[in-house]
């Protein structure tokens, strides 16, 4: 596969204004490519906007829960001519809790954003790209989507539909000169934690790596067309030994830590 040309791209980014999202807006940014940042705080747009040099920045805001946001999106861009040469699908919610005392509106909006925007974005933006034989899509999936974890079940199966969609598309791909990517990282200490209900300052996560770092990792293998990138010596082991082990196993020991990382 061609090696990727930055400069002169459009780029758009979900859940750009923080964590993962904000970082791969800085580095592709850095690249020379031009951004278009979404998520629902505007404030938090506009202030990375300001930051992303000569390339510039396009804020759209939109909460991609809502059933005709993905869509709305898109046509707008369209309206105003923007051609989409990457999309990298970063918007994610998450929650640590036993299934049954979670809220079903909960569940069915991280179900929402998750996989429905994520597959809506991918399904528009993608046959032109393949029309145009270049570009590609960085979906964020999760080192969750390869088991089953116990107190982040809907999480992980939201994870699990993101992996396996870009495995089975990243096949339909080949020779369209379009790359289908899935990011799989472990732990990364950003706002997610919190909002999934986690309590992890004092801990220490095996894995665990800096938002920079992980998304380093991610562009290093998004450019070399890699189907799943999962960053980190520890990560990567953890997926091996996932792998061979029976998946009840690895499910009893992914419940014994989320309940210690989410306190319940």
């Amino acid at each position: 596969m061609n090696r990727i040309q930055w400069e002169g791209t459009t780029v758009l980014v979900t859940g750009a204004s923080s964590g993962l999202g904000a970082e791969f807006a800085r580095q592709i940014a850095k690249k020379g490519a031009r951004v278009v940042l979404v998520a629902r705080r505007e404030e938090n747009l506009k202030e990375l906007a300001a930051t992303l040099g000569e390339a510039g920045a396009i804020v759209m805001t939109a909460d991609l829960r809502q059933p005709q946001e993905a869509g709305r999106i898109v046509s707008q861009l369209e309206a105003q001519g923007i051609v989409i040469d990457h999309l990298i699908n970063n918007a994610g919610s998450g929650h640590a809790s036993p299934f049954v005392k979670e809220n079903p509106e909960t569940l069915l909006n991280m179900v929402r954003l998750n996989c429905a925007a994520l597959l809506e974005l991918t399904s528009r933006l993608l046959p032109p790209m393949v029309k145009r034989g270049s570009g590609g899509v960085l979906q964020v999936a999760s080192l969750v989507a390869m088991n089953p974890c116990p107190y982040q079940s809907t999480y992980a199966a939201t994870k699990a539909f993101v992996l396996s969609l870009t495995e089975g598309l990243s096949v339909e791909l080949r020779g369209s000169g379009v790359r289908m990517s899935a990011l799989c990282p472990g732990h990364v200490r950003t706002g997610f934690q919190v909002a999934a209900g986690f309590s992890t300052d004092d801990l220490s996560v095996p894995g665990e790596l800096s938002a920079e770092k992980t998304v380093t990792i991610a562009l290093w293998g998004y450019e070399k067309g890699k189907t799943v990138i999962v960053p980190g010596f520890m990560n990567r082991l953890a997926a091996f030994f996932g792998s061979l082990l029976p998946r009840s196993v690895v499910a009893r020991t992914s419940a014994t830590m989320v309940k210690k990382l989410g306190r319940f």
